[in-house]
């Protein structure tokens, strides 16, 4: 055998290493309660969760990363660790677009860890109002999708809600064939949501022709409907299918491999300038020829690049339409200030929906 260690060794020596991490971990969770207890007597403004220390955190240990541990494995612990060190200054509590289990609880989960405290709503209007009243400190809701393009009734509860924009969050939409059933050949009928159903829609002709497809308020209900109907499968997320203990007969069955949704985090509360970020307005031009170009010009005058314009039309006079702009760059910036007073004097109204970092 020589000087190599048996299994027996080398799982002693990983004992004694995860004791060692279990020390450091509740020495890291001393340090963050301190922080937290001096961020509480000094300034009311912030929130306890900051995502600009966090991504810094995680990017200076990716580059200082000698492997063989993944890199992209020290973003999802280092989520987790904060979460939890997190809910041991309070609870974090975050409203989303219920129910559990859908894209939108898989974007909280990325965003805030497991330890955060979900609160499931009805509909987006809920998710604002939970945030307003001060009984979540954040909101999620979603903004836009790859393949389905903006979600409209996000956009129109900006125009009334005093919220700010507290970041954003990219989640891969992938939607798994789950059941309680053994095989695909068992399966009598199908549910999901419709966005679902239609981004699966090239592979349920091609591999489930005959089985009857019946759509539901949420995937997550889909998965729900699935517990009792044996011969039932639901359209939905991996996550689904763990909550409601069914199993994956195929995965990653959308037909557009690329479709993801972008998420808003929402707050009353301003996010910490990081270096990398976007801001956020909301803006109402005069109705005249040339309006939005001469409009928009600043932010080319002063180097600025604009990510997304999206139009709606104003509730309150008829052909007046409001425009939503991201640009890159944050509101302390000078360039960014600048900009946005030249363009004040040349609009009807502009919001500041807030500067938060971008996800990249």
């Amino acid at each position: 055998m020589g000087t190599h260690k048996n299994i027996q060794q080398y799982r002693q020596s990983i004992d004694r290493i995860d004791d060692e991490i279990l020390k450091l971990l509740n020495e890291r969770s001393k340090n963050v309660v301190e922080i937290g207890k001096l961020k509480k007597q000094s300034d009311t403004e912030a929130n306890l969760h900051t995502p600009g220390r966090e991504a810094e955190i995680v990017d200076r240990l990716m580059r200082q990363n000698q492997g063989p541990f993944p890199n992209d494995a020290i973003r999802t612990v280092y989520r987790e660790i904060m979460s939890a060190s997190l809910s041991l200054e309070g609870p974090q509590t975050v409203a989303y677009l219920g129910p559990r289990a859908t894209f939108t609880h898989l974007a909280c989960i990325q965003k805030f860890g497991e330890s955060a405290q979900y609160v499931p709503v009805n509909s987006i209007k809920d998710v604002f109002n939970e945030v307003e009243r001060g009984r979540a400190n954040f909101g999620v809701v979603p903004i836009e999708n790859s393949t389905e393009g903006v979600v409209n009734h996000t956009l129109d509860m900006f125009v009334d809600s005093s919220l700010l924009i507290y970041g954003e969050v990219l989640q891969e939409v992938s939607h798994h064939l789950l059941s309680k059933a053994d095989r695909s050949e068992d399966i009598k009928k199908i549910y999901s949501h419709p966005h679902a159903i239609a981004q699966c829609r090239n592979w349920l002709e091609t591999n489930l022709p005959h089985v009857p497809v019946s759509e539901v308020p949420s995937t997550a209900r889909a998965a729900e409907l699935c517990v009792d109907d044996l011969s039932g499968a639901a359209i939905a997320s991996e996550l689904a299918g763990q909550l409601y203990g069914l199993k994956v007969l195929k995965a990653r069955i959308e037909d557009n491999i690329n479709n993801f949704t972008r998420f808003l985090v929402l707050s009353q509360k301003p996010s910490e300038r990081t270096g990398k970020d976007k801001t956020s307005v909301m803006l109402s031009v005069k109705d005249k020829v040339g309006a939005l170009y001469e409009l928009l010009r600043p932010f080319a005058s002063h180097g600025i690049n604009m990510t997304k314009i999206e139009s709606r039309p104003s509730r309150r006079k008829a052909w007046e339409y409001i425009f939503f702009v991201d640009i890159e760059g944050h509101l302390e910036e000078d360039r960014v200030k600048k900009a946005l007073e030249e363009i004040k004097g040349r609009c009807l109204f502009l919001k500041i929906l807030g500067s938060y970092p971008s996800h990249a």
